[in-house]
């Protein structure tokens, strides 16, 4: 089923730029609503291109500005929320402009057709299980699927009250609420930071924020600190929160172990080496009910390598998006913008995603959409990755993290694929990487399709060496029914007559 030429904000006259080429064909498809994509979507409308706006949830911002629903009847969501006017901004914009927004859309498939044009295959609802197909049809598209949060199993890791940070945080921004009274909050990586002044300015009792990593390293790449003073800014801000509510900083150390019957009670601190190895004798205990965790994001680009594209390995050990100059990937046509080329934040996001608008619609309407500003976007997009670079290198798991793990800790938590058999299946049965490792355990078949145990599943596979990423190869980026996949040669098409 493809989009109606009735659905709103599809512009013009057919066979003029920025109007489809036939009905329900769009000059830009763009998947993700977060700042990335909000960006691409709203300049290049603005530039003449008919644009659709895909995205899962019903209100635009993506997991950076999550916000309440309008019935919690939330007073101010902007104090919950860092740059909250750039936000503003860009949904002010996107309302007077011509873009489609398509709320709702689970994008499952991208595929590029014999004419050159993208095929967007979507499920729509809330939680993706309507019935009814959708294919949105495209001369570009432009991913800007953010990341999701990387997790590293521990001993205790599936009690209940043990949340991601990125999940804790999402549960104050949307929905109001805490995942506990007295929370820990652990991994590593800046998120952290802001996590924990979150949820003490919101009430909670925090004790401590445990990184794993340290802050040196950072001092290694001063140009990188020195060109992006904001950072430093936002660093002061969370940390002035911190020392305000009498939170503990504690570097080098990670939480080894949640303690507890039905739900958490306490968690155990241990100080670790250079490489991540718990030093023995230096655990401590913490008296909590609730840990929020996560070590760092991984790019969300299953979508894209699905399709062909190229990628690369990033500084912490996971794979981003090879993009060129002007955001465009390996596959002509498809660009990218924000996490999936590297985590760097929403001002990076922002203006990957103009510039990728800039590029697509020079493509498509065969002029300069602005070189000036192109040229701008460009110089301020390499500052602000080199600066992403350096803090990918600096929250890198070191490889002793896996000393943390007993053989009856989960790995798996889908297929309930414990350490002891992803070691059994590396040093008796032979496998020297993940996929073998799956094959043999079942370890990433779940849900998840490996997105929480993939990591620690490749770690544990390379046996202490350097272990080889998750291809991040998916037909399906999203679950999808078999009526639905039925359904796609049997839909009508409500433009054919």
């Amino acid at each position: 089923m493809t989009a109606s030429p009735s659905e709103p904000g599809t512009p013009g006259t057919p066979g003029t730029p920025g109007t489809p080429e036939a009905p329900g064909t769009y000059d830009l498809a763009v998947v993700g609503a977060g700042s990335a994509g909000l960006s691409g979507a709203v300049t290049a409308s603005e530039l003449g291109l008919s644009v659709a706006l895909l995205d899962t949830s019903i209100q635009t911002g993506g997991q950076f500005y999550r916000h309440p629903a309008p019935a919690l009847g939330a007073v101010r969501p902007e104090a919950l929320h860092h740059d909250w006017s750039a936000f503003s901004d860009l949904r002010r914009r996107l309302a007077g402009s011509g873009t489609a927004h398509l709320a709702g859309h689970h994008v499952w498939s991208t595929v590029r057709e014999g004419d050159g044009t993208w095929s967007v295959h979507a499920v729509i609802g809330a939680d993706g299980t309507a019935e009814r197909p959708v294919r949105i049809r495209a001369r570009a598209l432009l991913l800007a699927t953010g990341a999701y949060e990387r997790q590293l199993p521990f001993p205790g890791w599936t009690l209940p009250g043990v949340v991601g940070a990125g999940g804790a945080q999402a549960m104050l921004k949307s929905g109001l609420v805490l995942p506990g009274r007295r929370i820990v909050v652990a991994g590593s990586g800046p998120l952290l930071l802001a996590v924990a002044s979150s949820l003490a300015a919101a009430g909670a009792r925090v004790p401590a924020v445990v990184e794993a990593a340290g802050y040196l390293r950072y001092a290694r790449s001063p140009r990188a600190l020195v060109t992006n003073p904001g950072k430093a800014a936002e660093a002061l801000l969370h940390g002035s929160g911190l020392l305000r509510h009498r939170v503990r900083l504690r570097l080098r150390s990670a939480v080894t172990e949640v303690h507890g019957a039905d739900r958490v009670e306490a968690v155990t601190v241990t100080r670790l080496d250079a490489d991540w190895r718990p030093v023995p004798g230096t655990g401590r205990r913490i008296a909590c009910d609730a840990l929020a965790v996560g070590h760092g994001l991984v790019p969300q680009i299953e979508l894209a390598t699905t399709a062909g594209c190229a990628t690369r390995r990033l500084p912490d050990g996971t794979l981003g998006l090879a993009l060129d100059d002007l955001q465009e990937t390996s596959e002509p046509g498809l660009w990218a913008a924000g996490e999936t080329g590297g985590v760097g934040g929403a001002e990076l996001a922002r203006a990957e995603g103009e510039l990728a608008a800039r590029a697509i619609a020079a493509r498509i309407l065969g002029r300069r959409a602005g070189a000036s500003r192109i040229a701008e976007l460009r110089r301020r997009r390499d500052r602000m990755r080199a600066f992403a670079d350096v803090m990918s290198a600096a929250h890198a798991p070191g490889p002793g993290w896996q000393d943390w793990l007993t053989d009856d800790t989960d790995v798996c938590r889908c297929e309930e694929v414990d350490a002891g058999r992803v070691r059994e299946a590396v040093t008796e049965l032979g496998a020297r990487d993940a996929r073998t490792v799956k094959l043999l355990t079942r370890a990433g078949m779940g849900w998840c399709q490996g997105r929480m145990c993939g990591t620690a599943v490749a770690c544990l596979a390379a046996r202490g060496g350097t272990a080889e990423p998750p291809a991040e190869r998916r037909p399906f980026a999203v679950p999808v029914r078999l009526s639905t996949l039925a359904a796609l040669d049997e839909a009508p098409d409500p433009d054919a007559s």
